[in-house]
């Protein structure tokens, strides 16, 4: 199969993960009912996914360094399917809870590798674009997750969704056996060394910045459904069609990456801009409910934001760590696990407690820490060149 099908096949792997991951956010209610819980104990089957993640990413990400990438990629999609198989025959919530860590297991190994393998891949200048051109494959599992799992949990029940994107994980593998050559990236680092990347100042600070504001928008967005639901008394399927707005946004987003970058003279400084176009909607979105409209358009300037954000991060992440971009890129996803981890349970408890403003509160001291750590690191070293 031709080189050209390599970016749409990891686009495709990172599709099912986005798709599983969140559609979530339409589904926190059938979920509770489905094992006797609530929605706030239900957002759980997120957190225990993040902190999986988090805890094994660093691991993954040091072996991809050193272990054949593409066999790692077809293993943890293989891996990722299973997962999904067993959650529909679980038979309780903690089992359930168990379950979704071995997904985040999987998805701590696909990932990271996914965008790895385009950093070895693509020339540097291109790669923000190229970034965002797989994201696209993520951007769309999460603009149509939530709309398949309204559907098919509406008119089935709350198993089909995952029983869906399981087999759409299979059928990954088989293309992605073909379309990607068995030496895709550069060699494997062959000597097991210590990370010296550890007392660089120069990738520390982005990535904390990254886990931060990446971590708290991805974790305002798993609530954005329920917070819809509870505002216009919308059924799964309607809620699940109302937060895809979020998704098209992320789609916008990854397209105009490129553009942006020119726009800006340099991803830097679009990422700053994305940054503060991140914040003005998530709080338009939770403070200010003028109408259903008016929080479709903040949901969709929100993801657009996110979508700007997050390759612009991965490109400048990937571009800083040099040969060991295996494992930076892999600590950034667990960064943004953890946080998904710290705040999803205490912004899903405020929102219960006392409603969207509440949680609007969480969301924001995260958010802002993560947006003025960013701008510190813009500050501390020479931009990136358009």
């Amino acid at each position: 199969m031709p080189s050209r099908f390599i970016l749409p096949t990891l686009a495709l792997a990172v599709f099912f993960v986005g798709a599983t991951e969140f559609m979530l956010s339409a589904m926190l209610s059938p979920l509770a009912v489905a094992f006797e819980t609530t929605p706030a104990h239900a957002a759980w089957l997120v957190s225990s996914y993040a902190l999986s993640y988090a805890v094994a990413a660093p691991i993954f990400g040091y072996l991809s360094d050193r272990i054949d990438r593409r066999r790692l990629l077809l293993v943890s999609l293989v891996l990722f399917s299973i997962d999904g198989l067993a959650l529909t025959i679980a038979p309780s919530f903690g089992a359930a809870i168990v379950l979704r860590v071995f997904g985040g297991l999987a998805s701590a190994a696909l990932i990271p590798t996914v965008f790895a393998l385009v950093a070895d891949i693509i020339p540097a200048h291109r790669q923000s674009a190229a970034m965002g051109a797989v994201m696209i494959g993520m951007t769309s599992g999460i603009v149509s997750g939530p709309v398949i799992a309204g559907v098919l949990t509406e008119a089935l029940d709350w198993r089909a969704p995952f029983l869906v994107t399981a087999a759409g994980c299979l059928t990954t593998v088989a293309i992605a056996r073909s379309a990607i050559p068995a030496r895709a990236g550069n060699p494997p680092v062959p000597k097991m060394r210590r990370p010296v990347w550890l007392g660089r100042g120069n990738l520390i600070r982005p990535l904390a910045a990254k886990g931060l504001w990446n971590g708290t928008a991805v974790a305002g967005f798993l609530l954005a459904g329920e917070v819809l639901r509870l505002r216009y008394d919308l059924g799964v399927a309607a809620t699940g069609v109302s937060i895809s707005a979020f998704g098209l946004g992320l789609l916008l987003g990854n397209l105009g990456v490129g553009r942006a970058a020119r726009l800006f003279r340099g991803d830097d400084r679009t990422l700053i801009v994305a940054l503060f176009l991140l914040s003005a909607a998530v709080g338009g979105f939770m403070l200010t409910p003028l109408s259903f409209t008016g929080d479709l358009v903040f949901l969709t300037a929100w993801g657009f934001a996110l979508g700007l954000a997050a390759p612009t991060s991965t490109a400048i992440l990937a571009s800083l760590a040099g040969e060991e971009k295996g494992q930076v890129l892999s600590l950034s996803e667990s960064l943004n696990n953890l946080m998904i981890l710290a705040v999803l349970p205490l912004a899903a408890m405020q929102l219960d407690a006392t409603g969207a403003t509440g949680a609007a509160l969480v969301l924001a001291v995260f958010l802002a820490i993560g947006v003025f750590l960013a701008i510190a690191d813009l500050a501390t070293r020479k931009p990136t060149a358009p």
